[in-house]
């Protein structure tokens, strides 16, 4: 490996992604491209009382094949299942025969914004019924937000660095920008990383209902979720997980694995403005977007296509595209912007993974997913976003943007792999 920091690259070589459109990467990849929508009616719980009655589900699918035995798998919250079977679709996708490579150097990051929150619920649920003698031996190691990193290591042997991220909806950008930063140092040759929600429990629907945050267009799921269309009135909740193994290049190639593309820069910032706000004019967020540029060697002219956080909340949107347009000028509205949460809803730990997955596959089929259920242009949204019908296009160098409550921002930067 280059013995200089600054010389070694980093490229993404597997994709894993368990999101409301499906939970294998072609038919995610297809429908999201199809204009599909895998938000609907709550079934997880009876929401009738509830003023939010839709999400993005995931489907029921086979967990066993990324899981040592059936025990394991119970003794795992919901976030923790979807995170390691992401991992495990990744490292299929890689290749990688972790048998033939040296443990030590190989690492995992999967964070998730609110962890174990069905473990919470269910458990808090027997204390008050039952007393506390009745509670899980494995309700701490279920609930806490590391454990999805924790035991894929432990299933595969990856004694790397290993530790999870958690910054509400930026923490999954976050966990792949540490990810490359750990690769870029040197101190793995490979890394799992990514993120995991499994927030759809009544809890965190409800509390989402308290905060007047969410879509209440309930007899309309699938038109409910409407980033930067004029008629948006909250965001609609989603679950799932996305992970992608990060891998330095000489030792992708001495292994000849494919390559999605190169990750080039990660930009992390901060509001310092609300609890759940952005900063009005996007400033933090245009920070994060430089900074991303700057790490990466990139110009704003390189960018042909920014993945958006756009989570069809009323502010958020607007300050979003403040923030492209203070990076950009007057070429903001030129770059192809688009955000794929009108398709999955907000999947918050999990977006920036499951997102960055799209720019990965954006630039290897040189094609841009669509802005669903924009149909009423917002006089303050008015960038192109690529409304309703993918794109084909080059695409040659992307940004992917989360943002979270707390003020956390994560932007990554990714081009076309050149050899």
């Amino acid at each position: 490996m280059p013995s200089n920091w600054t010389e070694r690259r980093v490229v993404i070589t597997g994709l894993g992604v368990v999101t409301p459109l499906g939970h294998d990467l072609d038919s995610f990849w297809s429908k999201l491209l199809n204009g599909e929508c895998g938000i609907d009616q709550i079934t997880a719980f009876d929401p009738t009382a509830f003023d939010t009655k839709i999400a993005g589900q995931v489907k029921p699918f086979d967990l066993a094949p990324a899981f040592p035995s059936p025990k394991e798998i119970r003794r795992t919250d919901r976030y923790s299942q979807f995170g390691i079977y992401a991992a495990w679709r990744a490292l299929l996708d890689s290749g990688a025969d972790l048998n033939r490579l040296n443990g030590d150097e190989i690492g995992c990051i999967i964070g998730s914004g609110i962890g174990g929150l069905e473990t919470t619920t269910t458990q808090l649920k027997l204390l008050l019924e039952r007393g506390p003698g009745r509670l899980s031996p494995f309700m701490i190691p279920m609930l806490i937000g590391n454990m999805a990193s924790g035991l894929f290591s432990m299933y595969h042997g990856l004694r790397g660095p290993n530790f999870a991220t958690c910054s509400a909806c930026a923490t999954a950008n976050h966990a792949l920008g540490e990810a490359w930063r750990t690769i870029k140092m040197g101190e793995a040759v490979m890394m799992f990383a990514g993120g995991a929600e499994a927030p759809i429990v009544p809890i965190g629907i409800g509390g989402f209902c308290a905060m007047k945050a969410m879509s209440t267009r309930n007899d309309d799921p699938t038109h409910a979720s409407r980033p930067f269309d004029k008629e948006r009135d909250g965001f609609v909740m989603g679950e799932g997980a996305g992970v992608m193994v990060l891998e330095e290049l000489e030792h992708a190639k001495h292994r000849g694995a494919k390559i999605y593309c190169e990750v080039t820069g990660y930009g992390n910032t901060a509001d310092a403005h609300h609890l759940t706000a952005p900063s009005p004019g996007g400033e933090g967020a245009a920070r994060c977007m430089k900074m991303a540029l700057r790490n990466g060697g990139l110009n704003p002219e390189d960018i042909s296509y920014i993945n958006a956080h756009g989570t069809s909340t009323p502010q958020g949107d607007v300050c979003e595209t403040r923030a492209i347009k203070t990076v950009f000028g007057d070429r903001a509205k030129s770059i192809a912007v688009s955000s794929t949460k009108g398709a999955t809803g907000h999947m918050l730990g999990a977006a920036g993974a499951v997102e960055m997955t799209v720019c990965a596959l954006a630039i290897k089929h040189s094609i841009v997913p669509p802005t669903i259920n924009l149909n009423v242009p917002d006089p303050d949204c008015d960038l192109d976003y690529v409304p309703n019908t993918a794109r084909q296009m080059p695409v040659n160098a992307v940004l992917n943007n989360s943002f979270g409550f707390g003020g956390h921002n994560a932007c990554i930067a990714a081009r076309k792999f050149v050899g």
